[in-house]
């Protein structure tokens, strides 16, 4: 058996190096949008996104990601149950789904927040309530 523990060490570092990575460039991105909005307020200006001026949305976004993670969390399920095929957890369910569950509830939480959060009181095309389609 071979017992270098450079061997176990190696992978483990080369997995945080790259979520380290990964989040260190999340967080620049963040701190730079943060910079440019702040910037664009003291001068009085407003920051558009595509034809319209950014604002809180239309609360789709929620319902946007929660699909995504919902769908990667569900091919997760998919791909990392066959391991627990012949183990002694019930239904074949250890510990390695949590990798699997985590994305999988994530992803409903998004979307049941953009269930019970919106407001269909808005005027708009086929709400009945006086909005017009060019709106």
């Amino acid at each position: 058996m071979y017992t270098d523990p450079s061997f176990i060490i190696a992978p483990f570092c080369c997995g945080l190096l790259f979520f380290v990575v990964l989040f260190a460039f999340v967080i620049i991105l963040r701190y730079l949008q943060y910079r440019e909005t702040l910037a664009l307020a003291e001068k009085g200006l407003l920051k558009m996104e595509g034809n319209h001026l950014e604002g809180r949305g239309d609360g789709k976004g929620a319902l946007r990601w929660g699909v995504v993670i919902t769908a990667l969390g569900l091919a997760l399920t998919a791909g990392l149950w066959p391991l627990g095929i012949g183990s002694s957890y019930p239904l074949g369910l250890g510990p390695w789904m949590i990798g699997a569950f985590i994305p999988l509830f994530f992803g409903l939480g998004l979307i049941l927040i953009h269930m019970l959060t919106r407001d269909d009181n808005k005027p708009g095309p086929g709400n009945g309530n006086g909005g017009s389609a060019s709106a």
